[in-house]
């Protein structure tokens, strides 16, 4: 036994001069700061992977997804009302055959048009005309009414002059009205008659009227009156 060891009392820690001792507490110390570095580490490395790594497949799957949500939203907004209006045109188009078709099956009706639909086509038929006949046709283009009617010269003057004409604006051996509108009438517009007509314009949505009168009797003339509105 050594003096140094002599002079150690029991319980009493070693003083920090000793070599023994320290160097293991020495290195108990280091490998403590060691060790939090180290701890600290995959700390650091775990935030650099979450923050700006690449896009896991699960997360691409989910934009993929949201992207064609909206793209087939979008192609809902436009194509059902471009479709809507293409069935609507269509329906509007057969609607209005059909409805020219019983129209020229039925023929002329043998009475007066209503006061609105004078109104609307512009017909101011006069008070004394007799042998009224009409009917109206609508299409997805202009609705048309086809009017007949016998009066008196100045009756025929009344009526011109409400349209907006005059005598003067008829053509002599003129016939106004085409093919088409004879074919659903079933007028005759042939030789051996007096005709004289003329074509009344409006500016849009007011109606046009091709007039053709025969004047055969001038003291009783037939007015022939196609009014077509274009909507």
């Amino acid at each position: 036994m050594t003096a140094a060891e002599h002079h150690v009392v029991p319980g009493q820690p070693p003083s920090s001069g000793s070599a023994g001792p320290s160097g293991p507490s020495g290195s108990g110390g280091s490998s403590g700061l060691s060790g939090s570095g180290g701890s600290g580490g995959p700390g650091d490395s775990g935030d650099s992977s979450g923050g700006g790594g690449a896009m896991s497949p699960k997360d691409r799957r989910r934009m993929i997804r949201r992207r064609l949500i909206t793209l087939t939203i979008i192609v809902l907004l436009i194509g059902i009302p471009a479709g809507y209006l293409v069935i609507s045109a269509g329906q509007s188009r057969r609607s209005g055959q059909d409805k020219e078709a019983e129209a020229a099956a039925q023929g002329l009706r043998e009475d007066w048009p209503s006061g609105m639909q004078r109104r609307i086509f512009e017909l101011p038929i006069p008070g004394n005309a007799v042998g009224v006949q009409y009917y109206e046709t609508n299409n997805w283009k202009a609705s048309r009414m086809y009017v007949k009617f016998r009066t008196t010269s100045a009756g025929l003057d009344r009526f011109l002059s409400g349209v907006g004409t005059g005598r003067a604006a008829l053509e002599t051996g003129k016939v106004t009205i085409g093919d088409r509108d004879t074919k659903i009438t079933g007028w005759f517009f042939g030789p051996g008659v007096d005709w004289a007509g003329t074509t009344h314009r409006n500016k849009d949505p007011r109606p046009t009227q091709d007039i053709t009168v025969n004047m055969t009797d001038p003291a009783a003339p037939v007015v022939y009156v196609v009014s077509a509105a274009t909507p």
